[in-house]
C-alpha cells in the first residue's frame, strides 16, 4: 500500500489536518477546536475464526485499537460489511454484528451505522471516529535514545490463525491467540496517560518488526529487540515447525531485511515468528526505562492485563533494526 500511496498526489485543503494518509501513523487526525481533535481509522478482514460472534469481536478490537494506539477515546463506529446472506444465512451475519456491538459497547463507543455488499467471501470491519486534545496524541515518532520498548500482548497471533484454518491447532493455542485478539487495548492505552510516553504504535499486519520500523524510520533512531524476551504466544513454535506460517509473515520478513541486522543464532523460525503478520495485536510503546518499570507495574496489576520490556531504542546505526 506505501508503494501505491506514494504515487498519489494527496491534497490538504485544511491546516487542521494534523496527521492524515502521508504519514505512517494508526490513524487520521483532524483538529475540531483548540481542544477537541477528531482520529479517525478503517479496518476490515475475512474470518480469522469459524465462530461468527467472536470473529465480530475480533474485527471490532482490531479497528479500534488504532485509536487507542493514537492516544484518543473511542466514540463511534460504522459497521463494513461484505457478505452473502443467501450462501451463509442471515444468523450468521446477526452473530458478527452482534460481536462487533458488544465490543463497541465495551470501549465505550456505540456502532452508530453501515454499509454493506453482497460478497460470496465474508469480510467485516469498522470505521472508528475517537476523539483527544490535540496536546495528548502519540504518534509512531519520536522515541528517544535510551528509551526501552515496551509491549502488551504476546505474538504469534498470525500463526495461530493459520493453524486455525488448517485444523491444526491445539486447543490452549486457540483459545490464547483468541483471547488476545478479543481484548481491546484500552486500558494499556488509558493508563500511558500517566507517564511520559515517546512514541506509541499498535502491533497488526506488519508485525513486531514492521512496526518497530516504522517507530524508527519516523524516530531515525535504530530500535533493538531482545528476541528471548518478546512474549509468543503458547505453541506457537511448534506450528511454525509444522509450516503453519501465514504468507503475510513471509513477506513482511523479506521485506524488512535490507532495514534489519539479525544475531547470527537466532533461527529464521524465531525471525519468522518476530515477523509475522498479527490480527488485533498489542500496543509497542517507546517510553524512558523508569516510567516503563512503573508501567508495567501498575498494568500487569489489572486482571488479564500483560506487559513487558522487549528492546531499547539507541542513536540511529547502520540499520534501522536489530534483533539481539
Amino acid at each position: 500500500m506505501a508503494q501505491v500511496l506514494s504515487q498519489v498526489e494527496t491534497r490538504q485543503n485544511h491546516d487542521a489536518m494534523l496527521l492524515s494518509q502521508d504519514h505512517s501513523d494508526d490513524a487520521g487526525v483532524y483538529q475540531i477546536t483548540d481542544d477537541i481533535a477528531l482520529v479517525q481509522t478503517v479496518d476490515y478482514f475475512t474470518p480469522v475464526v469459524d465462530d461468527p460472534y467472536i470473529f465480530g469481536q475480533i474485527a471490532a478490537a482490531n479497528a479500534l485499537s488504532d485509536v487507542y494506539a493514537m492516544g484518543a477515546e473511542v466514540k463511534t463506529a460504522l459497521n463494513i460489511v461484505g457478505f452473502s446472506v443467501k450462501k451463509y444465512g442471515a444468523n450468521v451475519l446477526a452473530q458478527i454484528l452482534q460481536g462487533a456491538e458488544d465490543k463497541v459497547f465495551e470501549a465505550g463507543g456505540a456502532i452508530i451505522g453501515g454499509h454493506s455488499i453482497d460478497d460470496d467471501e465474508p469480510k467485516f470491519g469498522l470505521s472508528v471516529t475517537g476523539v483527544a486534545h490535540p496536546d495528548h496524541l502519540y504518534s509512531n515518532g519520536g522515541a528517544q535514545s535510551g528509551d526501552v520498548l515496551v509491549l502488551t500482548k504476546p505474538i504469534g497471533i498470525g500463526i495461530a490463525t493459520t493453524a486455525i484454518k488448517r485444523g491444526t491447532i491445539k486447543e490452549q493455542t486457540s483459545a490464547e491467540a483468541i483471547y488476545w485478539m478479543s481484548k481491546l487495548n484500552k486500558e494499556a492505552s488509558l493508563l500511558l496517560k500517566d507517564f511520559d510516553v515517546q512514541a506509541v504504535t499498535d502491533v497488526t499486519g506488519f508485525g513486531l518488526l514492521g512496526h518497530a520500523l516504522e517507530i524508527a524510520k519516523a524516530s531515525a533512531k535504530t530500535l533493538t529487540v531482545f528476541q528471548e524476551s518478546v512474549p509468543i504466544i503458547s505453541g506457537v513454535k511448534d506450528l511454525v515447525q509444522q509450516g503453519s506460517v501465514p504468507g503475510g509473515s513471509k513477506a513482511n520478513l523479506e521485506w524488512l531485511k535490507e532495514d534489519l541486522n539479525v544475531a547470527k543464532h537466532i533461527s529464521e523460525e524465531d525471525q519468522l515468528i518476530l515477523a509475522d503478520a498479527i490480527t488485533s495485536g498489542g500496543l509497542l510503546i517507546s517510553i524512558n526505562k523508569e516510567d516503563s518499570e512503573a508501567y508495567i507495574e501498575r498494568l500487569n496489576q489489572i486482571d488479564g492485563q500483560y506487559a513487558t520490556i522487549i528492546g531499547e531504542v539507541n542513536d540511529l546505526q547502520s540499520t534501522y533494526l536489530k534483533v539481539r
